[in-house]
């Protein structure tokens, strides 16, 4: 004969718990994904700096000029002429980037994403 007013399952209290422990653990690592996706914006912007101040310096070697348009469209992240030749394409949607590169002025790169523009000297290294 089976019982019938066996009670099976969780109880609130155990419920509550399991979802204050999935908060606590929610709570921890958002942030932490927040950091990481952050730090890679930051490394982003790095490499790109150093990518069209390359592309620049080259630029000023061949053609013995020492100002450049750098041609940044920030919806596709193509770089035009006459830079096009040594970089193609770097991030999209940066909202600073140089419109016009020279042989030692510093220069700055801005997203959306990032905590604030991060300046760069002619060679691309961070200042």
């Amino acid at each position: 004969m089976k019982n019938r007013n066996s009670k099976k399952g969780f109880t609130l209290v155990e419920i509550m718990i399991v979802v204050v422990i999935i908060g606590l653990l929610a709570a921890m690592a958002i942030p932490a994904f927040q950091k990481v996706r952050q730090n890679s914006v930051h490394s982003k912007m790095d490499n790109d700096a150093r990518q069209i101040a390359s592309a620049a310096q080259q630029y000023f070697l061949e053609s013995n000029e020492t100002t450049v348009d750098s041609g940044y469209d920030s919806v596709t992240g193509t770089i035009g002429a006459p830079l096009s030749s040594w970089v193609k394409i770097v991030g999209q949607k940066y909202t600073t980037f140089p419109d016009t590169l020279n042989t030692t002025a510093t220069f700055q790169i801005d997203h959306n994403l990032a905590d604030g523009a991060r300046t760069y000297n002619s060679e691309g290294q961070k200042q």
